[in-house]
């Protein structure tokens, strides 16, 4: 039964509950059966029946689909797409800090619901064939297809289900256990293929279904078989019940998964005209200098270029030249990615809000977009950029309704009742904008951090106000080398920090948060709710691989419940927009840019479906390969 249809029965069953009773009152032993039956109706009305769930309102998609509509349900299997990455590995577990996972490392794994790339909100059965769950969303239950299996045959069980919740409860990275022990009371096999998730009275139930039902599953068989450790890194792939399989790798080099011809759910209509490649493969380089020469080579066969540069000068060589190469500008609809500088606000000199500010007008953006990036970018202004949820101007009446307890209580300061959404400074035409520096001087001045004749500032201690970018990719110094330059005018001791992917990563990643400034991604979701507790929460602030700078605002976990708790997609848009504007005023971040569309280059043997969806490029899902074509890149050597 979909949700509306569980509405209108329920309705029916109250507005006639009343001469029920009468009725039952009249009529003793044959009324109260005919009451008690129409109760029990009632009853199971309230419970909902569905092939998949949504955050609010109706799914896009009907039990009986065929298939997705941004799909070619007929496209053919086979071929290879390979794409690069940056650094190395040493592990094959995902979900541990220790050791560096390889890419697509869960890729053999699947979950209860899937997402699609045309919805916002919206999750499918894939490992379940419908859910059940109240109204209020205190508990849901599972009913698993009884044709799932892992890879290695084995079936998929509530079991495993059960399993693999209890083992991310325990071990693996923090940030699920630390929001689940919160929220979730327990899950049980009800049977081989049917599963109950209990939630906790009065935690926010809203995305809790679709957390739960996101939850990688684990063969537990494997697991104890192998004797492995969430918390530990290890070289062995996880088995899973996906359409891949891992298939090899040569380690800080190359991994390959390979589709597996035996795939269980090749034929549900969530997976027509999707999975299509025979093999995916990952070529790992030391910089994105010398990745970029190896596509020229073919040594691989995709490209996203991020790197405006690039794509604006570089894109001339033999193979573009001779169409063996093609280039696209593809529409790209989802949000920003939220990709900023990032402060540690673990570190003393940041705690004071003065100091980062002042740092963040140091930032020329205007001046970076036109010298270095070709003008091909716009300016992250918002942590809900390009969606509705974006706080702009001064709070309109519904947000003060929301953020005037938390004034009223001295966790924020009445001015954000009154002033504009915090946006980030505007910038001269020069690299270093006076009327900025003037404003930063004047911020330091007032944290404390004074002149010295030598022009360096130090504080009432003597301490200097050193400022440390950690980068690992050598393109980005032509980003950060102006900024140092500013940051130098206005007496910071600011430095770039070199190091390679895995240092960088293990500095970055709990429990050492060892760095000033990074570059990473403010992280959000459409219909944000229990993820923010892992981005933006006090309890994950110095355990959690998401929170990386530390945040702990009361205000804003206030504000965190008050989003998970809206009922409808108005509340959520308006207290959203409330925790923007709290979370822009906190001034962790230095906000840099996004590009409305995928800059992609291939080799021309790759075709995808006329019209793509808005959330995703997709190309290792809904692409395919066409063996014409690639047999005539071999055929002219146009391949490695």
């Amino acid at each position: 039964m979909t949700r509306p249809a569980a509405a209108r029965a329920i309705a029916l069953a109250r507005e006639g509950e009343t001469s029920l009773r009468w009725l039952a009152t009249g009529l003793g032993l044959a009324g109260a059966l005919v009451l008690a039956g129409a109760l029990q109706v009632r009853a199971e009305s309230a419970v909902i029946v569905a092939h998949g769930i949504s955050t609010f309102g109706d799914l896009k998609y009907p039990a009986d689909f065929p298939h997705l509509d941004y799909v070619n349900p007929d496209a053919p299997k086979g071929g290879e797409i390979s794409e690069w990455t940056m650094g190395g590995f040493d592990s094959m577990n995902p979900f541990s800090v220790k050791g560096r996972a390889g890419a697509l490392s869960s890729i053999m794994l699947e979950s209860l619901l899937t997402g699609t790339a045309d919805e916002i909100g919206a999750s499918y059965c894939l490992l379940c064939e419908t859910l059940e769950y109240p109204e209020d969303r205190s508990w849901v239950i599972f009913n698993l297809r009884p044709e799932a299996k892992f890879s290695d045959g084995t079936p998929l069980t509530a079991e495993d289900v059960v399993f693999s919740f209890e083992t991310f409860l325990a071990k693996g990275l923090t940030d699920f256990r630390t929001i689940a022990a919160q929220r979730v009371q327990g899950a049980e096999v009800l049977g081989p293929h049917r599963v109950k998730f209990t939630f906790k009275p009065g935690a926010e139930m809203r995305d809790l279904p679709e957390m739960v039902g996101g939850l990688s599953i684990l063969s537990r068989a494997q697991y104890d078989r192998d004797k492995l450790d969430l918390e530990e890194s290890t070289l062995t792939p996880y088995i899973g019940s996906g359409p891949y399989v891992f298939d090899r790798m040569e380690v800080n080099r190359t991994l390959v998964y390979k589709r597996n011809p035996d795939y269980w759910g090749a034929d549900l209509p969530i997976n027509k005209g999707r999975n299509n490649f025979d093999s995916i493969r990952i070529e790992y380089f030391a910089d994105s200098a010398a990745a970029f020469e190896a596509f020229k080579s073919g040594a691989y066969t995709f490209r996203n270029e991020n790197s405006a540069k690039q794509w604006a000068t570089a894109y001339d060589f033999p193979a573009v030249q001779a169409g063996h190469v093609k280039q696209a500008v593809l529409p790209k609809g989802t949000k920003t990615t939220g990709q900023s500088f990032l402060f540690n606000l673990r570190r003393e000199k940041f705690q004071d809000p003065r100091v980062r500010e002042a740092i963040g007008l140091m930032f020329n953006y205007e001046w970076s977009n036109q010298t270095l990036f070709y003008g091909q970018y716009a300016r992250i202004t918002s942590f809900w950029e390009k969606t509705w949820m974006k706080a702009e101007g001064v709070p309109g009446p519904q947000e003060v309704a929301v953020l005037q307890p938390l004034v009223d209580e001295g966790l924020l300061p009445a001015s954000i009742l009154t002033d504009e959404a915090v946006l980030p400074p505007v910038s001269g035409e020069r690299q270093l904008d006076r009327g900025n520096l003037r404003k930063a001087t004047k911020l330091l001045d007032e944290a404390g951090w004074a002149v010295g004749a030598d022009g360096v500032r130090r504080n009432a201690k003597g301490e200097v106000l050193k400022v440390e970018f950690l980068n690992d990719d050598p393109n980005f110094d032509r980003v950060l080398n102006p900024f140092v330059e500013n940051l130098r005018a206005l007496g910071v001791d600011a430095v770039v920090v070199k190091v390679d992917p895995a240092q960088a990563e293990s500095r970055q990643r709990p429990p050492t948060y060892d760095f000033d400034i990074i570059t990473g991604h403010a992280q959000t979701g459409y219909f944000s709710g229990g993820d923010l507790l892992q981005y933006y929460g006090s309890e994950t602030a110095d355990q959690s691989a998401f929170n990386l700078m530390g945040l702990k605002s009361p205000a804003v976990d206030r504000l965190i419940r008050v989003v998970m708790a809206a009922k409808s997609k108005d509340e959520l848009t308006i207290s959203t927009m409330a925790l923007d504007r709290v979370l822009r005023a906190e001034r962790f971040w230095v906000p840099q840019w996004f590009k409305d569309t995928h800059t992609v280059a291939y080799f021309d043997m790759y075709e995808h479906p006329e019209t793509l969806p808005p959330y995703a490029l997709g190309e290792m899902d809904f692409w395919w390969y066409n063996p014409e074509k690639g047999a005539a890149l071999k055929a002219a050597g146009a391949l490695k």
